[in-house]
């Protein structure tokens, strides 16, 4: 019950916290740097088995950078790869960077090929399964403003005999990782080998994935692909572009794109599409990219644009010019526990010593009646390009204090950077602000719009006389 004024003892319906910060309750609101020269920057995976059998699902053959082989490529074959047209492409643009991760791919770490160094992740055909903090960090990327393309092949399409195949693979990130596992992104891929097929594009003439500055899209290609289902009750921004002969609505999706968080997601069903017939010696290529009875390269170049946030296309990823209007926070009412949050032992909980404003579970620091200090933590991104930027939260505090005056016991809410030095304290509560029932508190982190930093919560209490620092509901809205 709210108004608890004896010491907190050991709890018997904890949701388990766990520390990734050593210190202060954070929310780490991590922002990707502003592009270079240029202002697209796209990075292609090859850390997943993307070359394994006949695959060569590479830009070039010089990694991370393609501009390693030549700087100023003209032709498709002036790099090495079976992606190498697609890759050749955007670098003539002027537009667009690109770079190839060939290790574990991380969100806000130091690595040249760090996520939050790009607009968009492109997966061309996974075929190891991606690890835990792996899925943690491409779902985290695309929340916070991030594209991801997604490119399967047919079921049993497994290249490196491990037991598992693309479908396989990134279905398992979209319903098994630590942001959202709850059909993110409304669509589960189909367990199909569809043998051939030209799926045909809807009419939607302002939709910029098949209208785009690269050309009109009418059809695209399967040799041995896959289909999505379409799921808008789980989330109403799916939609298929491109169906499967016969299919419509929310079967047959063969491409297909959607949002989540401040970033977007597409989706296609085959990788011989982005296959431009040529790449390393031994390897048995398809050219589907210039297969005359499709628009491949329209389609995989507006999309790569669009999910970029390139012309024309409205809001974009990390490193997009406009802003989407999103709640960032993960877990925001902390009913999925320890989900998308860090914290010491005891924080996150649904005891009913306290209540929760809504549901059943909330945060609760302090409140022992001895010496302590609590912590929350939580990464986030606010995209450059929002203006306003709302961090709030409810709070409750109880207190055994009886002072009217000294301010014994706190709760200090900070804004740290990435190195853990303090850049503001928005405010610091105390057992002086003791009162039945929750308060909102918010605060404007538009400032810090294109910034790596930590909101930072730190509960710290005397060495007698508990106060409970009680919150819930917690959001950064920005728009």
């Amino acid at each position: 019950m709210l108004g608890l004024t004896v010491p907190r003892h050991r709890l018997g319906a904890v949701v388990a916290g766990f520390s990734l910060v050593a210190a202060g309750v954070a929310v780490q609101v991590t922002a990707t740097p502003a592009a270079a020269a240029t202002p697209h920057r796209i990075l292609f995976d090859n850390a997943h088995a993307e070359t394994a059998g006949n695959a060569d699902w590479i830009v070039s053959t010089s990694q991370p950078d393609p501009l390693g082989q030549d700087s100023s490529p003209s032709a498709e074959t002036d790099w090495t790869g079976a992606l190498s047209s697609w890759g050749v492409a955007l670098q003539k643009t002027g537009d667009y960077s690109l770079k190839t991760a060939t290790s574990a791919l991380t969100y806000g770490g130091s690595s040249a090929t760090d996520l939050s160094n790009f607009d968009t992740l492109v997966l061309p055909e996974p075929n190891t399964l991606f690890t835990t903090a792996e899925k943690t960090a491409i779902m985290t990327f695309v929340k916070n403003g991030g594209g991801l393309f997604m490119i399967s092949d047919h079921t049993g399409a497994d290249r490196n005999n491990d037991g598992e195949d693309a479908v396989e693979i990134l279905n398992d990130l979209m319903t098994n990782n630590s942001v959202d596992s709850t059909d993110p992104f409304g669509f589960s891929i189909d367990s199909l080998s569809i043998s051939s097929d030209y799926p045909s594009a809807i009419s939607d003439s302002g939709n910029p994935v098949l209208h785009g500055s690269f050309g009109t899209v009418t059809k695209s290609l399967i040799a041995s692909g896959t289909t999505a289902t379409l799921k808008p009750a789980d989330n109403s921004a799916v939609k298929g572009l491109l169906y499967r002969t016969g299919y419509s609505g929310n079967t047959g999706a063969f491409f297909a794109t959607s949002t989540f968080g401040s970033g977007r997601v597409a989706f296609w069903g085959d990788s011989s599409p982005i296959d431009d017939g040529t790449g390393q010696s031994g390897n048995t290529l398809y050219d589907g990219w210039n297969d005359s009875g499709a628009t491949n390269a329209a389609l995989a170049l507006n999309a790569t644009e669009w999910l970029s946030g390139g012309s024309g296309s409205g809001s974009g990823g990390g490193g997009g010019s406009t802003c989407t209007s999103a709640q960032l926070l993960g877990n925001n009412g902390f009913e999925s526990g320890s989900s998308t949050w860090s914290s010491t032992s005891g924080v996150i909980t649904n005891s009913t010593d306290e209540s929760a404003r809504t549901g059943s579970s909330y945060a609760w620091l302090d409140g022992y009646g001895s010496a302590r200090t609590d912590t929350l933590s939580q990464s986030v991104t606010v995209p450059a390009a929002c203006t306003t930027a709302t961090l709030s939260f409810y709070l409750h505090v109880d207190t055994a204090e009886t002072t009217t005056s000294t301010a014994y016991d706190t709760l200090k809410v900070q804004v740290l950077n990435s190195s853990g030095t303090v850049l503001s304290t928005l405010a610091t509560y105390s057992n002086l602000n003791a009162a039945s029932g929750y308060t909102q508190r918010s605060f404007s982190l538009a400032g810090y719009a294109g910034q790596t930093v930590t909101l930072k919560f730190t509960g710290t209490e005397g060495s007698t006389l508990q106060t409970s620092f009680v919150v819930d509901d917690t959001a950064l809205n920005v728009s």
